[in-house]
């Protein structure tokens, strides 16, 4: 816009000094050529009156040296009464050019070498027209027209000047506020929650300027809102969570009753952890650090073993891949282990008894890829099923967990895809992009490796189902 407006004045005011400068330049030519052939009037009026007293050769001489230069003036008389005619001075104009003056008795000018001339017509007592010859240089003519258009062009250059100036200093008066606009935008998209924009500039951006604080007020109140729905909704939970624990200890002995237990107290501390994240006033915007991540097989593994249980208890056969070694990610721990509960848990509901599942890790060159799949029935509309809030279409399913796997992926710039399995059912991809950070080399042949297919796209190398140790 800056230089929009830097433009737009300078092709304007170069088109008004243009149509100004150029016709008063030519005024200025023609007045000074005015001027010059002024003066030769005045010096061909000043002869005049001797050429209607006398036409004696001597006696003009010296009125034609008394009034300017017998070089730059000639007086041209016709012959009359047997008298031969007289010419004094030196002669510059053709003598078609007197004739024609003669003849018609009106003053007329002409071009000759370095210069013009001027004719004048006058009268003599014996009736005969004789002609005065002015002559008038060509740097007479043109004097001080170099200098008045030099003024002039100095005078256009500095309007240009000043207009391209004063439509600078307007620009940057228009720009800089919507530039502001612009980083408050991007800071308020970052999360940055206290982003505000300066008030000023024109009325339209002023405007523009209230109407985003007012929108940044709103937002942080919304959010402020939002989390103080999330702790009470959390500390609601509270109670059924007591009844729960109360219970479990009652349950005695044995591998069901410790799986109980222990998932009792994971809950306890994921509603403890949603309610202190809720309260927390401060957002978290900044990007994980280069220490920050976990291993993804470490998570894996311990997920599994706690969902292993259940699958007995429901004659499910389930195998794992790719596990047996690290597998750096810049995921956090608890975020990885909530998603892989999320897909899990959709598996253990909306599947039957007895359907087999699998979780594959893939390390790639610039990505992690985990792999949830089934035998069950599959997800008829997986881009229904992606939607926050909407679920697979079955009784119980908000698509909350889905939602939750998808905001995972892509915090590190990877996404999620919904397909079919080998196993004959729903698989669930999660793409987790590593940025260029360090991972744990992989060993030659070993098993749950991932071979490239083009460039940005990694193929899973399945393998046949196996236990954890």
């Amino acid at each position: 816009m800056r230089w929009a407006l830097v433009k737009v004045s300078l092709a304007v005011t170069a088109m008004v000094v243009v149509a100004f400068a150029v016709p008063l330049g030519l005024v200025v030519r023609e007045m000074a050529r005015d001027r010059a052939f002024a003066g030769a009037e005045r010096v061909a009026a000043a002869v005049a009156p001797a050429l209607s007293i006398t036409t004696e050769r001597d006696q003009l001489e010296r009125v034609v040296a008394s009034a300017g230069s017998d070089a730059a003036m000639a007086v041209h008389i016709p012959a009359s009464d047997g008298a031969e005619a007289l010419g004094i001075g030196q002669r510059r104009a053709a003598a078609e050019d007197i004739a024609a003056v003669r003849r018609l008795g009106r003053a007329s000018t002409s071009t000759v070498s370095g210069g013009s001339t001027l004719l004048q017509p006058v009268a003599l007592s014996t009736g005969e027209i004789a002609v005065v010859e002015v002559f008038v240089p060509e740097s007479e003519v043109t004097n001080g027209v170099g200098t008045a258009w030099a003024v002039l062009a100095g005078v256009g250059a500095a309007l240009i000047l000043g207009s391209v100036a004063v439509a600078d200093r307007l620009g940057v008066r228009m720009v800089r506020p919507a530039q502001r606009l612009v980083e408050g935008a991007h800071e308020l998209g970052e999360g940055k929650l206290g982003a505000r924009v300066p008030e000023e500039g024109p009325t339209e951006l002023r405007l523009a300027a209230v109407a985003f604080n007012s929108m940044a007020d709103q937002v942080v109140q919304l959010l402020a809102n939002e989390r103080e729905l999330a702790a009470d909704l959390s500390h609601r939970l509270r109670t059924p969570l007591t009844v729960l624990r109360l219970n479990a200890a009652s349950l005695g002995e044995g591998p069901a009753a410790e799986q109980t237990r222990a998932a009792v107290e994971q809950l306890e501390r994921e509603v403890d952890t949603i309610i202190r994240t809720a309260r927390d006033a401060k957002p978290q915007t900044a990007a994980a650090g280069p220490g920050a991540g976990c291993d993804a097989a470490e998570v894996v593994r311990e997920r599994m073993a706690f969902w292993s249980a259940l699958a007995e208890d429901e004659g499910r056969t389930w195998r794992v891949a790719g596990a047996d070694r690290p597998v750096r990610i810049p995921v956090a721990r608890a975020d990885l282990a909530a998603a892989l509960d999320a897909l899990l848990g959709n598996v253990f509901r909306h599947t039957a008894e007895g359907t087999a599942f699998a979780v594959d890790v893939h390390n790639g060159d610039d990505a992690v890829i985990v792999l949830v799949s089934d035998a069950g029935p599959g997800i008829p509309d997986p881009g229904a099923a992606m939607a926050r809030g909407r679920g697979s279409g079955s009784d119980g399913s908000t698509g909350l967990g889905l939602d939750i796997v998808r905001r995972l992926a892509e915090s590190t710039g990877g996404d999620v895809r919904i397909g079919s399995s080998m196993l004959g059912g729903t698989e669930v991809r999660i793409w987790i992009q590593l940025d260029g950070r360090e991972r744990a080399p992989r060993r030659r042949g070993h098993r749950g490796t991932v071979r490239r297919r083009r460039p940005g796209r990694l193929v899973p190398s399945f393998n046949r189902p196996r236990s954890l140790p």
